[in-house]
Protein backbone atom coordinates (compact mmCIF):
# COMPACT_ATOMS: atom_id res chain seq x y z
CA UNK A 1 0.00 0.00 0.00
CA UNK A 2 1.29 3.20 -1.12
CA UNK A 3 0.52 6.65 0.21
CA UNK A 4 -0.72 7.75 -3.14
CA UNK A 5 -3.57 5.33 -2.47
CA UNK A 6 -4.58 6.88 0.87
CA UNK A 7 -3.50 10.91 0.64
CA UNK A 8 -5.83 13.77 0.46
CA UNK A 9 -5.86 14.44 -3.45
CA UNK A 10 -6.13 18.40 -4.49
CA UNK A 11 -5.34 19.61 -0.92
CA UNK A 12 -6.40 23.31 0.30
CA UNK A 13 -3.11 25.64 -0.16
CA UNK A 14 -2.31 28.91 0.41
CA UNK A 15 0.22 31.67 0.08
CA UNK A 16 3.12 32.37 1.99
CA UNK A 17 1.45 36.26 2.21
CA UNK A 18 -1.79 35.28 3.40
CA UNK A 19 -2.81 37.02 6.37
CA UNK A 20 -3.13 34.66 9.56
CA UNK A 21 -6.65 35.81 9.89
CA UNK A 22 -7.51 34.98 6.92
CA UNK A 23 -5.78 31.59 7.17
CA UNK A 24 -7.65 31.11 10.47
CA UNK A 25 -10.95 31.56 8.06
CA UNK A 26 -9.62 29.03 5.52
CA UNK A 27 -8.83 26.40 8.03
CA UNK A 28 -12.41 26.76 9.72
CA UNK A 29 -14.31 26.48 6.48
CA UNK A 30 -12.64 23.73 4.93
CA UNK A 31 -12.38 22.00 8.45
CA UNK A 32 -8.57 21.06 8.28
CA UNK A 33 -5.54 21.41 10.81
CA UNK A 34 -2.51 22.46 8.13
CA UNK A 35 -2.30 23.80 4.62
CA UNK A 36 0.89 23.30 2.36
CA UNK A 37 2.17 26.78 1.46
CA UNK A 38 3.18 27.35 -1.93
CA UNK A 39 4.70 30.62 -3.88
CA UNK A 40 3.47 32.03 -7.52
CA UNK A 41 5.01 29.04 -9.32
CA UNK A 42 2.91 26.17 -7.39
CA UNK A 43 6.19 24.81 -5.59
CA UNK A 44 6.22 24.25 -1.61
CA UNK A 45 8.12 26.82 0.41
CA UNK A 46 6.62 25.36 3.93
CA UNK A 47 3.51 24.04 5.96
CA UNK A 48 1.28 25.68 8.42
CA UNK A 49 -0.25 24.55 11.18
CA UNK A 50 -3.40 25.69 13.34
CA UNK A 51 -0.85 25.78 16.67
CA UNK A 52 1.18 27.97 14.17
CA UNK A 53 -1.79 30.49 13.86
CA UNK A 54 -2.55 30.14 17.20
CA UNK A 55 0.83 31.25 18.67
CA UNK A 56 0.41 34.32 16.70
CA UNK A 57 -3.07 34.90 17.94
CA UNK A 58 -3.96 37.45 21.04
CA UNK A 59 -4.94 35.66 23.89
CA UNK A 60 -8.03 36.22 26.00
CA UNK A 61 -6.55 37.75 28.40
CA UNK A 62 -4.92 40.49 25.70
CA UNK A 63 -5.87 44.33 26.33
CA UNK A 64 -6.12 45.12 22.88
CA UNK A 65 -9.56 46.20 21.68
CA UNK A 66 -11.54 44.59 19.06
CA UNK A 67 -10.36 46.73 16.20
CA UNK A 68 -7.01 46.74 17.05
CA UNK A 69 -6.92 42.60 16.77
CA UNK A 70 -7.75 42.39 13.67
CA UNK A 71 -5.57 45.61 12.31
CA UNK A 72 -2.37 43.69 13.93
CA UNK A 73 -3.24 40.21 12.45
CA UNK A 74 -3.50 41.16 9.31
CA UNK A 75 0.11 42.40 9.38
CA UNK A 76 1.05 38.79 10.01
CA UNK A 77 1.63 36.49 7.41
CA UNK A 78 1.71 32.82 6.91
CA UNK A 79 5.08 33.05 5.64
CA UNK A 80 6.16 34.62 9.15
CA UNK A 81 4.83 31.62 10.92
CA UNK A 82 5.06 28.59 8.64
CA UNK A 83 8.01 25.50 9.14
CA UNK A 84 9.77 25.99 6.18
CA UNK A 85 12.10 23.17 6.22
CA UNK A 86 9.48 20.95 5.66
CA UNK A 87 9.73 17.01 5.55
CA UNK A 88 7.75 15.64 2.53
CA UNK A 89 7.07 12.62 0.91
CA UNK A 90 6.70 11.33 -2.77
CA UNK A 91 3.49 9.51 -4.14
CA UNK A 92 4.79 5.71 -4.23
CA UNK A 93 6.59 6.26 -0.18
CA UNK A 94 5.23 2.88 1.41
CA UNK A 95 2.45 4.20 3.68
CA UNK A 96 4.15 2.69 6.64
CA UNK A 97 7.51 5.00 5.97
CA UNK A 98 5.01 7.53 5.92
CA UNK A 99 3.35 6.63 9.67
CA UNK A 100 6.81 6.11 10.90
CA UNK A 101 8.51 9.50 9.63
CA UNK A 102 5.70 11.18 11.11
CA UNK A 103 5.91 9.37 14.49
CA UNK A 104 9.83 10.02 14.86
CA UNK A 105 9.30 13.63 14.26
CA UNK A 106 6.26 14.17 16.15
CA UNK A 107 3.94 15.68 13.16
CA UNK A 108 0.50 15.07 12.03
CA UNK A 109 0.92 15.27 8.26
CA UNK A 110 3.06 15.31 5.18
CA UNK A 111 2.87 17.23 1.99
CA UNK A 112 3.48 14.78 -0.85
CA UNK A 113 5.21 15.87 -3.60
CA UNK A 114 6.74 15.34 -7.08
CA UNK A 115 10.30 15.95 -8.74
CA UNK A 116 9.29 19.80 -9.19
CA UNK A 117 8.16 20.12 -5.41
CA UNK A 118 5.06 20.81 -6.78
CA UNK A 119 1.93 19.43 -4.27
CA UNK A 120 0.25 16.61 -5.32
CA UNK A 121 -1.22 15.91 -2.42
CA UNK A 122 -1.32 15.63 1.61
CA UNK A 123 -1.44 12.48 3.91
CA UNK A 124 -2.26 12.83 7.70
CA UNK A 125 -2.37 10.80 10.28
CA UNK A 126 -6.51 11.07 9.94
CA UNK A 127 -5.29 8.83 6.78
CA UNK A 128 -3.42 6.48 9.18
CA UNK A 129 -5.79 5.81 11.59
CA UNK A 130 -8.20 5.19 9.02
CA UNK A 131 -5.99 2.94 7.18
CA UNK A 132 -5.32 1.08 10.02
CA UNK A 133 -8.82 0.48 10.73
CA UNK A 134 -9.16 -1.37 7.35
CA UNK A 135 -6.08 -3.51 8.05
CA UNK A 136 -7.11 -4.55 10.88
CA UNK A 137 -11.05 -5.34 9.88
CA UNK A 138 -12.47 -2.88 12.32
CA UNK A 139 -15.47 -1.81 10.36
CA UNK A 140 -16.19 -5.72 9.28
CA UNK A 141 -18.60 -7.88 11.57
CA UNK A 142 -17.02 -11.22 12.42
CA UNK A 143 -15.22 -12.71 15.38
CA UNK A 144 -11.95 -11.07 16.47
CA UNK A 145 -9.32 -13.41 17.88
CA UNK A 146 -6.32 -12.62 19.11
CA UNK A 147 -3.18 -15.06 20.35
CA UNK A 148 0.20 -16.06 20.44
CA UNK A 149 1.81 -19.08 17.69
CA UNK A 150 5.08 -20.63 18.12
CA UNK A 151 7.13 -18.34 15.93
CA UNK A 152 8.11 -21.61 13.22
CA UNK A 153 8.42 -21.52 9.43
CA UNK A 154 4.57 -22.32 8.02
CA UNK A 155 2.81 -21.36 11.35
CA UNK A 156 0.45 -18.69 9.72
CA UNK A 157 -0.20 -21.26 7.04
CA UNK A 158 -1.50 -23.87 9.39
CA UNK A 159 -3.57 -20.61 11.02
CA UNK A 160 -5.15 -19.96 7.67
CA UNK A 161 -5.97 -23.51 7.13
CA UNK A 162 -7.37 -24.87 10.37
CA UNK A 163 -9.75 -21.78 9.89
CA UNK A 164 -10.59 -22.53 6.04
CA UNK A 165 -11.26 -26.06 7.44
CA UNK A 166 -14.08 -24.86 9.41
CA UNK A 167 -15.54 -22.80 6.63
CA UNK A 168 -14.15 -19.49 8.26
CA UNK A 169 -12.60 -16.54 6.12
CA UNK A 170 -10.05 -14.39 6.91
CA UNK A 171 -10.24 -11.13 6.06
CA UNK A 172 -7.86 -9.29 8.35
CA UNK A 173 -4.82 -10.24 9.77
CA UNK A 174 -2.04 -8.68 11.84
CA UNK A 175 1.20 -10.16 13.29
CA UNK A 176 3.18 -8.36 16.05
CA UNK A 177 6.17 -9.53 18.08
CA UNK A 178 5.04 -11.76 21.26
CA UNK A 179 6.41 -12.03 24.56
CA UNK A 180 9.87 -13.29 23.63
CA UNK A 181 11.69 -14.53 20.60
CA UNK A 182 9.75 -17.93 20.38
CA UNK A 183 6.67 -16.39 19.97
CA UNK A 184 4.54 -13.69 18.00
CA UNK A 185 1.12 -12.40 18.68
CA UNK A 186 -1.39 -12.56 16.02
CA UNK A 187 -4.94 -11.14 15.48
CA UNK A 188 -6.98 -12.56 13.00
CA UNK A 189 -10.72 -11.31 11.75
CA UNK A 190 -12.96 -14.15 10.81
CA UNK A 191 -16.11 -14.49 9.04
CA UNK A 192 -18.49 -17.02 7.86
CA UNK A 193 -17.73 -19.61 11.30
CA UNK A 194 -18.94 -19.86 14.26
CA UNK A 195 -16.71 -18.40 17.49
CA UNK A 196 -16.50 -22.14 19.21
CA UNK A 197 -16.05 -23.41 15.51
CA UNK A 198 -12.70 -21.14 14.86
CA UNK A 199 -11.31 -21.58 18.75
CA UNK A 200 -11.65 -25.27 18.80
CA UNK A 201 -9.76 -25.36 15.39
CA UNK A 202 -7.30 -22.90 16.68
CA UNK A 203 -6.45 -24.33 20.19
CA UNK A 204 -3.91 -27.12 19.10
CA UNK A 205 -1.77 -24.18 17.28
CA UNK A 206 -1.94 -21.46 19.66
CA UNK A 207 0.54 -21.10 22.48
CA UNK A 208 -1.95 -19.61 23.99
CA UNK A 209 -5.12 -17.11 22.93
CA UNK A 210 -5.90 -14.49 24.65
CA UNK A 211 -9.01 -12.71 23.93
CA UNK A 212 -12.07 -13.30 21.57
CA UNK A 213 -14.93 -11.74 20.84
CA UNK A 214 -17.31 -10.66 18.25
CA UNK A 215 -18.39 -7.61 16.76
Amino acid sequence: MLVRERMTRNPVLCPPDLPVSEAFDLMKKERIRRMPVVDKAGKLVGIVSDKDLLRVSPSPATTLSTYEIPYLLSKVKVGDVMTKNVITVSEDTPIEDAARIMVDNKIGGLPVVNENDAVMGIITETDIFKTFLELIGARKPGVRITMYVKDVRGELARVAKAVADVGGNIVATVEVPGTDSTNYEVLLKVTEASRDAIVEALKPIAVRIVDVREG
